[in-house]
């Protein structure tokens, strides 16, 4: 079985719930138990993805059904050949004082791409107590009293500067493909103490307060008032699909390989989540070729 990392990159809110809760939030977004990161379903990103292969009059080539499986009333005919994971949480905009905004990321979240990634990621900052590593090119960064800190939303963080490492640079140029955007990218690059992420991971995602209209009265129908949860746009995900020989017969087999590079050989722009039809969900999703650009 061969595997390969891709990138989720939200261009618009991102909502993949899990239904309703009994907490303040109606409609949370799905987060690992363990943690609380953030993550889509992998069932959620294979599910559009087969979506997109559909042909005229929603049917699926052959090819694709051997990828993804057949249809639900030919489902004990063969397993489908892709495995997609679930994408987790790498690094999430936040509100800042200089700079507008900044993607933070922490030691854990990197960590745990740099095994999904299979890349060495030597060199991550170690803090003790609250603090931020930013790029050299900072715009986020404010010195005051001869010494550098990171304003995030409620947060004033002692920030240190360092360039961002190689490998994990050329995984990130893949995404940000233009000079101007890694520039953005780049220069608004944080890397945050665990618990100060592990705070925002949970406070700083997008909460909206929506209402449905009686058409008969034109005013809030009774009990129609609920709020939802989701990902701010630029949000990064990162996760795994791994892909086994095609069991659907056909005349030229399709190894693991072939599967891959069918799947995720080129970006893909889906709609991912819920609320679609009211912007939600709409994300770039990133093949990574590991090692490009390091």
């Amino acid at each position: 079985m061969q595997r390969r990392p891709f990138i989720i990159h939200a261009l618009s809110p991102l909502h993949a719930g899990t239904g309703q809760a009994a907490d303040l939030i109606d409609l949370p977004i799905a987060r690992m138990r363990s943690t609380g990161i953030p993550f889509v379903p992998g069932s959620s990103i294979k599910g559009v993805l087969r979506d997109s292969y559909r042909l005229a009059g929603g049917k699926l080539s052959e090819d694709a059904l051997g990828i993804f499986g057949p249809d639900t009333d030919s489902a004990a005919d063969h397993a489908g050949a892709l495995t997609c994971g679930d994408a987790r949480l790498l690094a999430l905009p936040v509100r800042s004082f200089k700079g507008a905004f900044a993607w933070v990321t922490s030691p854990l979240l990197l960590t745990l791409a740099a095994r999904d990634l299979d890349i060495n990621l030597s060199g991550l900052p170690t803090f003790k107590g609250r603090g931020a590593q930013v790029t050299n090119n900072s715009v986020n960064l404010h010195r005051y009293q001869n010494k550098d800190y990171i304003y995030l939303e409620e947060f004033d963080l002692r920030t240190t500067e360092k360039p961002l490492p190689s490998a994990l640079e050329g995984v990130l140029k893949q995404v940000f493909t233009t000079n101007e955007l890694w520039s953005v990218f780049s220069s608004r690059f944080a890397v945050l103490d665990d618990e100060t992420m592990a705070f925002l991971w949970e406070m700083a995602t997008q909460i909206d307060t929506r209402v449905r209209i009686n058409p008969d009265t034109r005013t809030v129908a009774d009990g129609a008032l609920w709020t939802e949860e989701s990902l701010p746009p630029e949000t990064l995900l990162i996760g795994v699909m791994a892909a086994d020989r095609v069991r659907r017969p056909r005349e030229k087999p399709m190894d693991e390989g072939q599967v891959l590079d069918t799947v995720l050989v080129k970006e893909h722009v889906l709609q991912i989540g819920g609320k679609a039809t009211v912007g939600r969900g709409l994300s770039r999703l990133v093949p990574i070729r590991v090692g490009a650009g390091a």
